[in-house]
């Protein structure tokens, strides 16, 4: 409903696409927008036409995609944030490799949302809210926080209680994800009543993956996303002392658009992120269990 972002999309000019809306109006002979001064508004004709064309459009799509699953049917292409990749998904992507040695795994890590318009990236694993219009959604796992910090830190000095964490250096996740559930060590320390914690204190990184390394490292006790330090809490680099943890409302949920999904080697790739990811929860769920949590 924008004629400047539809000739950005279109790497076109703005009077280009005027041109060619005043073209289709011409031809079909009805008008399909009305210009007011809020913006653009569909007329009458164009909205009753306007689900009949996008499943046209979306076939068009489909049948591009099929094209290329055809060329290339040995890739998937997948976006994911940095932190997620680095700690959660390339440590398991050997399970993979050896269920579909017929399927090759290119991976991009990022920041940035991806632009699937382009058609270079099959699907996107994101962390946020799940709501992302105009494309299929899985949910993949939910994220709690808690603190973490390297084995030979707490042999120097312990972690019992939230009070003892005033003896450590506090590692901070400044990752932007906007989920304002998410605490913060100020908001943590709050919620538990901490007296005589600074928690704006200490160094700050901007991926979450970059804190968990920080707290491997020794440097201090980071308040840490459960789901990417398991890994390491796992293998021993990393322990959670005080056994605390809390739920945020952010998720990982895998997206890509309608056409993508119905590519052999997405569909596959979508089945194992979900098989690993509730293998990952249920884990998650008996550590629960067994530490009366």
């Amino acid at each position: 409903m924008n004629f400047s972002r539809a000739a950005d999309e279109l790497s076109v000019t703005p009077g280009a696409v005027s041109q060619q809306i005043q073209n289709l109006e011409d031809y079909i002979g009805a008008a399909l927008f009305r210009r007011t001064p809020k913006g653009l508004l569909l007329t009458d004709a164009a909205q009753t036409a306007l689900p009949a064309l996008r499943e046209a459009f979306d076939r068009l799509a489909e049948a591009a995609s099929q094209l290329t699953a055809n060329v290339d049917g040995r890739r998937v292409t997948v976006s994911a944030p940095p932190s997620f990749a680095a700690k959660w998904l390339v440590p398991r992507l050997g399970r993979f490799e050896q269920a579909h040695p017929e399927v090759d795994v290119w991976l991009s890590a990022g920041m940035e949302l991806v632009d699937f318009a382009n058609g270079e990236i099959d699907l996107a694993v994101r962390y946020g809210s799940g709501r992302y219009p105009g494309l299929e959604v899985t949910r993949l796992m939910s994220e709690t926080v808690g603190p973490v910090a390297a084995p030979a830190l707490l042999a120097e000095k312990p972690l019992r209680t939230p009070e003892d964490l005033a003896h450590h250096v506090l590692l901070h996740d400044g990752s932007p994800d906007a989920d304002e559930s998410c605490p913060d060590w100020s908001m943590w320390l709050a919620a538990r009543g901490v007296k005589g914690v600074d928690g704006a204190r200490g160094p700050r990184f901007n991926q979450s993956s970059l804190v968990i390394e920080a707290a491997i490292s020794g440097r201090g006790v980071a308040l840490a996303k459960s789901a990417l330090a398991q890994n390491d809490l796992d293998t021993g680099k990393l322990v959670a002392p005080l056994q605390i943890s809390t739920a945020v409302d952010f998720a990982y949920y895998v997206v890509h658009p309608k056409a993508k999904g119905r590519m052999k080697q997405v569909r596959a790739f979508v089945s194992w992120l979900q098989a690993e990811a509730a293998q990952h929860e249920a884990a998650l769920r008996a550590l629960d269990i067994g530490a009366g949590i």
